[in-house]
């Protein structure tokens, strides 16, 4: 069933991008105890995500970290290498890059994209949520190919 409103998030592992290479990351302590503004890109370095998405949140840390966001995070099915290199080369300090390598965290939740009519295999949709305690405060997922509700933007305006 698709993760809610509503609902906690599934403890899973994921990948944090760190100064000095991977570390494992269990979801449940990631989302413990502060408020966190997550998004997910179908992939690091794809038209959409390194134009618009990742900028967008780049753009905005201050605003959402003002309005009451702990941390800001950005997820895709890449491998920690990739997230890494995607966040130095388009990121800042600002966001977390955490990487869901198997699509664990996209599977268990119930947002995987199927790309493989593109050549990109399963990969996770392109949403966005705020995360409180580890429990799912707003929930924006986009329809195919679109990016209208997941922005850093509209994020905000639901503060």
């Amino acid at each position: 069933m698709t993760i809610a409103i509503g609902d906690t998030l599934p403890d899973v592992k994921l990948v944090k991008a760190g100064e000095s290479g991977p570390e494992p990351v269990q979801s449940a302590e990631f989302f413990a105890g502060r408020k966190v503004a997550l998004f997910s890109v179908p992939g690091a370095f794809t038209p959409t995500c390194s134009a618009r998405h990742l900028p967008g949140f780049v753009d905005k840390a201050a605003e959402l970290k003002a309005a009451g966001i702990d941390e800001i995070a950005c997820t895709a099915v890449n491998d920690a290498f990739v997230m890494g290199a995607w966040g130095k080369a388009n990121g800042s300090a600002d966001v977390t890059m955490l990487s869901d390598g198997n699509g664990d965290f996209v599977k268990a939740i119930d947002l995987v994209m199927d790309g493989t009519a593109f050549g990109m295999g399963h990969r996770g949709k392109r949403f966005s949520m705020v995360v409180n305690d580890g429990v799912v405060e707003q929930l924006n997922v986009e329809a195919p190919g679109a990016f209208e509700v997941s922005s850093a933007d509209h994020l905000l305006g639901q503060l």
